[in-house]
């Protein structure tokens, strides 16, 4: 099966994972991972849901998914997977959530899908081909300086108690760009750099899947994607710097200045490791 066809049969089972969420939108059951990290039961349905068809699509594949699903294999293939990113959003009934499905090959993205149920919208890309909106091709956007963006981040489910809040961050890029949103799902953040809507995002913490099919999606609609500190990105890192590749370098001058001077435990130290 070509990549093309794979990606239709992606999107499909990413349609049908987004219509379960919303099936159960209000009526999910909430269980407390840690003191602000929730997980639903609705999280553990689509999981259970999107392994057995991605499973069924190739089954050849490893997955690496959320709520714990975690398997090997030795074909090179991985989909790394999740099943409700926006978990917080969803269980108070806040619209702004998302499927994430992306396909590893050889260690490269090689197909990255998102999906917002809420409104229908659906991300994609293939690697090389470019990225595409409900099947219509996207682009980031032209805004030429950070006194202009309109910036998006999120803050990690430990915020209270460890010292890399992202309140350093964010306190200088709000006195240097025109705005700051907070959505709350990190994928959906990476598919709006891609279509124009912000023109950049940053934010550390984050795992494999809610940023591995945004990593590919952003530069297959001509944005650029790297760590804090430069660099091909690495979505194990946990760190992510993603932008329409016009505001790229001013923002990375502020986070490497932030990491240099403001005393904080180095960003290594919170490198995402395996199940």
């Amino acid at each position: 099966m070509n990549d093309h066809a794979l990606l239709e049969h992606t999107i499909k089972i990413a349609q049908e994972a987004g219509g379960l969420l919303l099936d159960r939108l209000g009526r999910s059951a909430v269980e407390h991972k840690g003191v602000v990290d929730l997980v639903t039961e609705a999280d553990k349905a689509s999981e259970r849901f999107l392994v057995e068809r991605l499973h069924a699509l190739l089954p050849d594949a490893g997955m690496l998914a959320e709520e714990g699903t975690g398997t090997d294999r030795n074909s090179g293939l991985r989909w790394i997977v999740d099943p409700l990113d926006g978990t917080t959003n969803y269980a108070h009934g806040f619209p702004v959530f998302s499927v994430s499905i992306a396909l590893e090959r050889g260690g490269a993205i090689v197909i990255g899908v998102v999906l917002d149920p809420t409104r229908n919208e659906c991300f994609s890309a293939i690697r090389g081909s470019g990225a595409f909106l409900n099947g219509q091709a996207i682009q980031v956007s032209a805004t030429p300086d950070l006194d202009k963006a309109l910036l998006v981040t999120g803050f990690p489910y430990d915020v209270r108690t460890t010292a890399r809040d992202n309140l350093t961050q964010f306190r200088r890029f709000l006195k240097t760009a025109q705005a700051i949103r907070r959505g709350g799902s990190a994928a959906l953040d990476l598919c709006y750099v891609a279509c124009g809507r912000f023109d950049g995002f940053w934010e550390e913490s984050l795992s494999p899947w809610d940023m591995a099919a945004g990593v590919l999606i952003v530069p297959e609609a001509k944005g650029r994607v790297t760590g804090y500190l430069g660099g091909a990105p690495d979505i194990e890192s946990g760190n992510i710097l993603a932008t329409n590749g016009r505001v790229h370098e001013s923002m990375q001058s502020i986070l490497e200045e932030i990491e240099r001077d403001a005393g904080l435990p180095p960003l290594e130290t919170r490198r995402f490791r395996k199940r």
